[in-house]
């Protein structure tokens, strides 16, 4: 999209399972976005952004012809799609958890396939076509690839002999009584952009700029701050047993004999270890929420 006097850049988010978890980021990022259900260009407290929600398996296509400056999707729909894109960076989030998403090829309980090799000769579903063929290729199976529309899962074994679908977690699969043979695609969301559209540099230093905001979201994630006050005397034992992200900030109290600490640690070991601060001295705990966290 390219335009002289350049005042917007137009991005493109993925509409459907992803979106949900990908508004939330932006928020945490500094970017609320307000969905109104009836159209497909969310509103953004950004003068320089213009944003259309679209399928995740479009966006790559959108952003290689120039619809779209830049979009997220995942690594998978580039691939599936043979997208002329430039990735920016990827981005470690999903729908459900902080796993990558994985396609598998994936057969009933009772299925005697053990192995991608068993495939030969039969017929398989998946909307990735693209992505299992070109796996059929690289084990030189020859088996018929069909696409589906959806609820893959339920066409095994009447229809097709096997599956090749998108999981988190596999509970779904292992629901359908189905059993996973192998991972043909690990996918996290990525930030792409229109290769023309990244000669420009405000399109270059924009994308930048979300692209580190959006990671420092991501960072912070599962993650706290904690900040008390502690004896000088017990510091050394205090710092051996607190599990800090980066080396702890200590600053000086007026009462000599006392230091104020402050880190960034896990929320999970939060339970464990406040009581064990505590133990140790530590007075006037704080536990605070983190949006951002930048390395």
């Amino acid at each position: 999209m390219e335009n002289s006097a350049r005042k917007k850049l137009v991005l493109g988010l993925p509409k459907g399972s992803l979106q949900d978890a990908c508004i939330e980021l932006f928020r945490k990022a500094g970017w609320p976005i307000s969905i109104n259900s009836r159209s497909y260009k969310p509103s953004v407290e950004d003068p320089e952004l213009e944003i259309r929600l679209l399928r995740a398996q479009e966006i790559s296509r959108y952003v290689e012809g120039g619809f779209l400056d830049a979009g997220i999707t995942g690594k998978d729909w580039v691939a599936e799609n043979g997208s002329d894109i430039t990735v920016i960076g990827g981005l470690s989030f999903s729908k459900a958890t902080a796993a990558p998403a994985r396609w598998v090829l994936a057969v009933p309980d009772s299925s005697p396939i053990r192995t991608i090799k068993d495939l030969e000769g039969k017929r398989i579903a998946t909307e990735a076509v693209q992505i299992t063929r070109r796996a059929l290729e690289e084990n030189g199976v020859h088996a018929e690839v069909e696409f589906s529309w959806g609820a893959t899962e339920v066409k095994v074994p009447e229809l097709v002999d096997a599956i090749v679908d998108i999981t988190e977690t596999g509970s779904s699969l292992k629901a359908n009584n189905l059993r996973i043979v192998s991972v043909l695609m690990e996918s996290y969301p990525q930030l792409i952009a229109n290769k023309s559209s990244l000669a420009q540099p405000f399109v270059q230093s924009k994308l930048a700029n979300i692209h580190l905001l959006l990671s420092a979201a991501l960072n912070a994630r599962d993650k706290v701050g904690l900040k008390m006050n502690v004896p000088r005397a017990s510091l050394a034992s205090l710092l051996a047993a607190l599990p800090s992200l980066r080396n702890p900030t200590i600053s000086s109290l007026a009462e000599e004999s006392w230091v104020a600490v402050e880190t960034v640690i896990d929320e999970v070991v939060v339970r464990e270890i406040i009581p064990q601060l505590i133990r140790l001295g530590a007075e006037g705990i704080i536990e605070y929420p983190l949006n951002k966290v930048v390395y």
